[in-house]
């Protein structure tokens, strides 16, 4: 087969789906490997490293799209839709937040498969390293925020000796929400925690720290922490599907000003009314004296290490592609399986644009 990792274009994208050692292990199976020219450069991987490993390296994207099998870190944007022709597509796809995407695909008859889909066992192994790293990241970059330089009302989220700590909230108790709880309470603050997952908030209570509450999540109790809250985390999570709206535009009055929300759900449409995708060159907006953070690709700030933590999930999943163990004998590629030979698989996108599915 010939497996090909096209460079990321997306605006401060720096990761990439293959690494040198993963190039290694397929070009043992007997495999073609071409990486595009410095699509590990943002990660630390040279393209002299590939070449050792026994990898090619072309120098377009419409060589690196030209493989049976096509590893990327981030769904194509529209100036890549035209390499889009037949393949194995293997990425974060997000396809619920981006019905373009969804119709090119379905069009172009890609055989795409999503990271963010895959399940195993009621977990979802390819999203979860990126989780728990977006996770950590909405804790410490809500705090910068908090800061009067990053917009907000000036209180250091731990506070001090002798003066009060400040209070975050958590939407959603998976992986990316106890990551962030564990950072956020790492930092000294108060920290609340929210699911409706009774048996998850079960585990929580006895391996969170004690400035940890877990609550069960409904609307009265969002609203009354809102008005507590300096800084709100939205980690909420409906595998393929958009993300529910848990803070809409009305609530931000009960909000203190200068608070922060900082929407982990982003990639699934978000989580806040208010939300939009921002970038890493410009991560915030203001609304109503509320600071909002909404980058899309928040582990991308941190390449090096998220495209290590990533591959170490993804390729063995690659090696299975590449070995012709596809949908139609492995469940867990079944449900990562969002279109192929020109129809949707995937019911919760088919649901957000009303659109046919298998």
């Amino acid at each position: 087969m010939n497996i090909t990792a096209p460079k990321e274009i997306k605006t401060d994208e720096f990761r990439v789906a293959l690494t040198p050692s993963g190039a290694k292990a397929l070009c043992a199976g007997g495999h073609e490997v071409h990486v595009e020219q410095g699509a590990g450069a943002g990660s630390g991987f040279d393209d002299a490293a590939y070449e050792a490993a026994g990898a090619r390296i072309v120098s377009s994207a419409a060589e690196a799209y030209a493989g049976d099998l096509v590893l990327k870190v981030k769904e194509p944007i529209a100036c890549e839709y035209g390499f889009l022709n037949g393949q194995k597509l293997f990425t974060y796809l997000h396809l619920a937040a981006d019905e373009a995407l969804t119709q090119r695909l379905i069009e172009a008859k890609v055989e795409a498969y999503a990271y963010e889909t895959l399940h195993v066992n009621n977990r979802l192994p390819l999203l979860e390293p990126m989780s728990e790293i977006a996770g950590k990241m909405a804790a410490l970059f809500g705090a910068v925020h908090l800061g009067r330089y990053g917009g907000g009302s000036g209180r250091l989220l731990g506070g001090a000796v002798g003066v009060e700590r400040n209070h975050v909230l958590i939407l959603g108790a998976g992986v990316a929400g106890k990551a962030a709880a564990l950072a956020a309470a790492g930092l000294g603050a108060d920290v609340s925690l929210l699911d409706v997952n009774l048996e998850r908030l079960h585990y929580l209570e006895d391996v969170l720290p004690k400035n940890v509450t877990v609550r069960y999540s409904d609307a009265h109790t969002i609203e009354t922490l809102l008005r507590l809250s300096d800084l709100v985390i939205g980690t909420v999570l409906v595998p393929g599907a958009k993300a529910p709206k848990l803070v809409r535009r009305e609530h931000l009055s009960l909000m203190k000003k200068g608070s922060v929300l900082v929407d982990v759900s982003i990639d699934q449409g978000g989580c806040f009314e208010t939300s939009h995708p921002t970038t890493h060159r410009e991560p915030t907006f203001e609304l109503e004296g509320i600071v909002h953070y909404c980058v899309a690709n928040m582990p991308g700030a941190y390449p090096r290490s998220s495209t290590l933590a990533l591959t170490n999930a993804t390729l063995p999943w690659a090696l299975r592609l590449s070995r012709g163990e596809e949908f139609t004998c492995n469940d867990a590629l079944r449900s990562a399986l969002n279109t192929y030979e020109g129809k949707l698989y995937n019911k919760a996108v088919a649901e957000a644009f009303g659109m046919e599915w298998v």
